[in-house]
């Protein structure tokens, strides 16, 4: 690694949507040379699958680490899912990437009726991040919305949703009070 600032690059867990979205991921490498590009790679999918992607000596690959990359980056590119939550809850501002078939997503779209398809937009019920679903999805578009994430007005009203988000989930430290709850309820049920 370098002493350069870390965009994450969390392009999904299947081989299909990693060969959709990576690629559109890695364009924008190119134009952003004063930061280092680390895919966190999901634990099903072997290494030799992503070396196929990487050519650029910017962009490194890790894998079981996800959370210390998303502790460690300045911003991400993540594949709509838990991901997007998970990269909200570590404050690091992202632009949500989804692109499936048109076939798939034609059928989706009939059947589930929602207005966004993050979960950091679906929990606060407004458009926090940026999502780029199918068409929208696009290198230029990528790097549009990646760059005004890297500083600005833009990152700070992110950040600032983010810090509602965390409290709408139950504040810092929510998962050890509910586990804490739940430890008390199972004991006075004895």
């Amino acid at each position: 690694m370098t002493d350069k600032r870390i965009i994450a690059l969390l392009p999904g867990s299947r081989k299909q949507e990693i060969k959709t979205k990576l690629p559109i991921m890695l364009y924008v490498v190119e134009n952003f040379p004063e930061y280092q590009f680390v895919i966190a790679g999901a634990p099903s999918q072997d290494h030799s699958f992503y070396e196929t992607f990487i050519s650029n000596e910017r962009v490194k690959f890790i894998t079981g680490d996800t959370y210390n990359l998303l502790n460690n980056s300045h911003a991400g590119l993540v594949t709509s899912g838990t991901a997007t939550l998970e990269t909200a809850l570590f404050k690091v501002p992202q632009v949500v990437c989804y692109k499936s078939s048109a076939i798939s997503y034609q059928i989706a779209k009939r059947i589930i009726k929602v207005k966004y398809i993050s979960l950091v937009n679906l929990i606060e019920e407004k458009k926090v991040v940026t999502e780029l679903i199918q068409n929208d999805l696009t290198k230029k578009q990528l790097m549009e919305e990646l760059q005004p994430l890297l500083s600005g007005a833009k990152r700070e009203a992110m950040m600032n949703s983010y810090d509602k988000l965390i409290n709408h989930c139950g504040g810092v430290g929510a998962s050890k009070k509910t586990a804490e709850l739940m430890l008390e309820h199972l004991k006075n049920q004895n």
